[in-house]
């Protein structure tokens, strides 16, 4: 299960007509907590900034999935609806999902949206689609090295269980 974070960062940046002002920009990290959110942001940051930067805001982010594309140049937030039935009750309940899929238009976006949503058997309504402010997702990598003082969510999922 992926736990998605918005974070924010301060920084100076250099405009197209050479001023320097100080920009706020979003990110999107997969991580398992606030801690390494901060951590994994200044790594992936500062091998690209130049400068100081800072972590102005993190939050955390309900997404059902995020789509990454080779090419494109927006993040698009997308909302889809579809219908459940409650195996219990047998009443219809309405479950609504945030997927964000990297296009370069909203055309774009739906096109991957409806093709990403093919394999669905229930139906389902594209509520909206809109150009997000985010600047790059950075996803958990499979096999990237958990720091000692954190647990993965599996093994305490287990313990859970057991």
């Amino acid at each position: 299960m992926q736990n998605w974070f918005e974070c924010k960062i301060r920084y100076e940046k250099e405009a197209d007509n050479g001023k320097v002002k100080m920009v706020t920009e979003p990110y999107l990290v997969d991580a398992m907590s606030f801690t390494e959110v901060e951590a994994r942001i200044h790594q992936e940051m500062g091998a690209v900034i130049t400068g100081e930067f800072s972590v102005s805001k993190i939050t955390k982010v309900n997404l059902t999935d995020v789509v990454a594309f080779e090419e494109g140049e927006w993040w698009y937030k997308c909302k889809v609806a579809y219908i459940d039935i409650d195996e219990k009750s047998g009443k219809e309940k309405k479950i609504n999902n945030t997927i964000l899929i990297e296009a370069d238009t909203v055309k774009h976006a739906f096109d991957r949206l409806e093709e990403n949503l093919s394999t669905l058997i229930v139906p389902y309504d594209i509520l909206s689609i809109i150009q997000s402010p985010i600047m790059d997702v950075f996803p958990y990598i499979e096999g990237e090295k958990i720091p000692d003082n954190l647990t993965p969510i599996s093994e305490f999922e287990k313990a859970m269980v057991d």
